[in-house]
């Protein structure tokens, strides 16, 4: 969920959104070029054909190939953060980042062939793992960094959400990345994966969202063993 390329593109008004369809159509080309070919024969010509632009318009985008096939939509961890630092501050940390994640993750069963693709080829491509797995850690700390700043807005108090003391010139403190924020950040892509591989193996019985919701509520009940 982070761009390797640092070409974020943000929420804006039509030429934003156009552009966001248009890194989205390449990624997805990508992928499924790649579940087809196999990730190390697609070139950057074929993704391009396939998503109906240019191959200029692709470095627009992408620095190099292999970016391409690292995440389906980079712009998922922005929004989430800025919803997330957004949402009510009656809600917890935890009930906050459900929501935030909740909207992003509503088309999930729409999206479910493409993400059963996108697996295979990181699972196929060591390399591109490794790639993934790297975007995804900074996007986890990027997270962590934002609960953090939401704890310290609304005067958390208590070692795990604390912020460190000015340092006498004059600086904002900035929120440190303690305990609580970075597991939190952390629980909530495990909570993610697992809702996802559960409903996977589900599909025909059990529709995403009240998966999602399920897991979340364990989370917030503290883990309670389940009744026997």
């Amino acid at each position: 969920m982070q761009d390797m390329t640092g070409k974020n593109i943000t929420s804006g008004g039509l030429r934003e959104r156009k552009k966001r369809a248009t890194r989205a159509a390449l990624a997805e080309a990508a992928v499924r070029l790649a579940s087809e070919q196999g990730a190390d024969n697609v070139t950057v010509e074929a993704i391009s054909a396939a998503a109906g632009v240019s191959v200029r318009t692709f470095f627009n985008y992408f620095d190099s190939r292999d970016d391409a096939f690292v995440v389906i939509d980079a712009d998922v961890g922005i929004r989430v953060r800025q919803a997330l630092l957004d949402a009510p501050e009656a809600l917890t940390p935890l009930e906050a980042l459900r929501e935030a994640l909740a909207v992003e993750l509503s088309e999930a069963e729409r999206q479910h062939e493409l993400w059963s693709l996108h697996a295979e080829v990181l699972r196929t491509s060591p390399h591109l793992l490794v790639r993934s797995l790297g975007a995804h850690m900074a996007d986890e700390a990027g997270l962590a960094e934002v609960i953090a700043q939401r704890l310290a807005a609304g005067g958390a108090t208590g070692d795990d959400a604390g912020v460190p003391p000015d340092d006498g010139h004059g600086s904002e403190p900035r929120p440190a990345l303690d305990l609580y924020p970075r597991l939190l950040a952390a629980v909530a892509g495990t909570a993610v994966r697992v809702s996802v591989q559960h409903w996977c193996e589900r599909q025909d019985e059990l529709a995403f969202a009240d998966v999602f919701r399920e897991v979340f509520a364990l989370l917030a009940a503290g883990l309670p063993a389940p009744a026997r």
